[in-house]
């Protein structure tokens, strides 16, 4: 009989499900898009009952796409937007203030003044992380200092703080169950990543109360089950947890220190599979966690650029020279070059290697002659730069030098984008069969503990590619790329 994996990706624009089959097949894939919600500039902000509703819609659309009920489901798995952060009651498990999403700068003057105090380097020691507001322990700050009665009550035991995982794990079980990932309380600059424990020393930095954590547990194992929510069954077990570029780390079967992928959704998310010990960065990239499995922990390196795929979001609803971004490869490809102009995409700071929060985005080098084909062009070329800057950096930390590259999101599908990539980089650029990998790793550590899988060796003969794309430049060329790109970011 065919079992049937339920994986919801609960991502920054939308909630994704999707129905995965025992021979990992995707069944069906919904997405229910949720409001973004922007109070001042450079904060974003979510409605957690928001996504919550988007994920019960999109979980009874892919049931229906794949013409199943959920008496079929044999497991779930959760993937999610990571450092976005909720505060939520937890004797109703009503929000106490909007999630603070991962893009939120509010917290910057809060780190620049940790930055001043002299602590990052002793924070990344403990955490892998750089000091940003980019991670959740700041935004976790914030949300007390400013809601009335949060700090007394968080101290009181009143009040639980989740990123999304928790969120959905919480509501998923009607309040039974308070546990984060490892992968995910890794982004939060609370936990040890050498114990994968909170840190009592770091929640003093912080200011942030042990009262408010969930337990950390790893990303493949029964963390509890369905109970109480409308449109699945009660029991349903729930096996899988992971952020999302970690389970994308996973879906594209980078079980082997070395191997790498990016995904290119709203951002660009690099890693490389670190094996059992973790790389202490020297040149500002991320030590993360890839996975916690049956006790067994896998490390990776990342570096991660905030705006990709939000990039070209921006050509069609800012400037407005696209009316859907699928449009963005045939607008382009209306030039043989950029022009010589310039798009940095920098619209929410400067992340990996630079991390320059308050940097602003950039096109340098406009003439008469500049069309909008040519800054489209510029804007793809962009944010394939921006991966080169990471990938240089995180082979000077000393890592194995890349053959291949693995690719996945939506910009993913955008050929023109990943020859661009592949010629920039001067490394083959792998687009898979399924380049839903965020909500197939889910799938995956889900079924993997479920026994719906029996091995990672089973998993890898049946993940398949779909088109590799080469090098096709000269050294000297990319050459000439990268130093406009170096000339464009000291302009930010």
């Amino acid at each position: 009989m065919t079992e049937f994996i339920c994986a919801i990706d609960q991502g920054t624009t939308g909630t994704t499900a999707i129905i995965v089959d025992d021979e990992m097949r995707i069944r069906a894939r919904i997405t229910q898009d949720f409001e973004q919600i922007f109070p001042q500039p450079s904060w974003v902000e979510h409605d957690p009952e928001a996504i919550w509703k988007s994920t019960l819609v999109a979980i009874k659309g892919a049931c229906r796409q794949a013409q199943i009920t959920d008496e079929d489901i044999s497991v779930i798995g959760i993937t999610n937007q990571r450092e976005t952060t909720v505060v939520w009651e937890r004797d109703t498990g009503a929000p106490i203030y909007n999630a603070v999403v991962w893009q939120d700068r509010r917290t910057r003057d809060t780190i620049q003044s940790l930055a001043d105090g002299g602590h990052e380097a002793w924070v990344q020691q403990r955490t892998g992380l750089l000091l940003d507001p980019y991670f959740s322990a700041t935004k976790v700050k914030w949300i007390l200092d400013h809601v009335d009665g949060a700090r007394t009550r968080a101290g009181r035991g009143e009040l639980a703080f989740g990123t999304i995982d928790s969120f959905l794990l919480w509501r998923l079980t009607d309040g039974k169950v308070h546990k984060t990932d490892a992968s995910n309380a890794s982004r939060t600059l609370l936990m040890n990543l050498d114990t994968l424990e909170w840190d009592p020393e770091l929640l003093e930095l912080f200011d942030v109360p042990r009262e408010l954590l969930a337990e950390i547990v790893g990303n493949s194992e029964l963390y509890g089950v369905t109970q109480g929510v409308d449109g699945l069954r009660d029991g349903i077990p729930i096996c899988g947890m992971a952020g999302d570029q970690h389970a994308a780390l996973f879906g594209q079967c980078c079980f082997k220190p070395g191997e790498a992928k990016c995904t290119l959704g709203t951002g660009a998310f690099l890693l490389m599979n670190t094996g059992s010990q973790r790389v202490h960065s020297e040149h500002r990239m991320l030590a993360t966690l890839g996975w916690q499995i049956n006790g067994e922990v896998t490390y990776a390196l990342e570096g991660s650029a905030f705006i990709a795929g939000a990039m070209i979001q921006w050509l069609r609803d800012g400037l407005g020279i696209i009316d859907c971004a699928g449009n963005v490869e045939k607008l382009a490809m209306q030039v043989e070059d950029s022009g010589e102009i310039v798009v940095i995409p920098a619209l929410a700071g400067l992340g990996a290697p630079h991390w320059k929060p308050g940097a602003r985005g950039l096109i340098w080098g406009l003439t008469r002659g500049t069309t909008s084909a040519h800054i489209a062009r510029a804007a793809l070329e962009g944010i394939a730069m921006q991966n080169v800057d990471v990938l240089q950096a995180m082979e000077k930390d000393g890592t194995e030098k890349l053959v291949d590259l693995k690719v996945d999101g939506g910009a993913a599908s955008n050929n023109l984008l990943m020859q661009m990539q592949a010629d920039f980089l001067g490394r083959n650029i792998v687009r898979p069969a399924v380049t839903e990998t965020t909500s197939l790793g889910a799938a995956l550590l889900a079924g993997l503990s479920h026994g719906t899988f029996k091995s990672l060796e089973q998993i890898r003969n049946n993940w398949r590619v779909e088109r590799v794309f080469e090098p096709a430049i000269e050294a000297s060329e990319r050459e000439k790329f990268m130093e406009r790109w170096k000339q464009g970011l000291q302009r930010t």
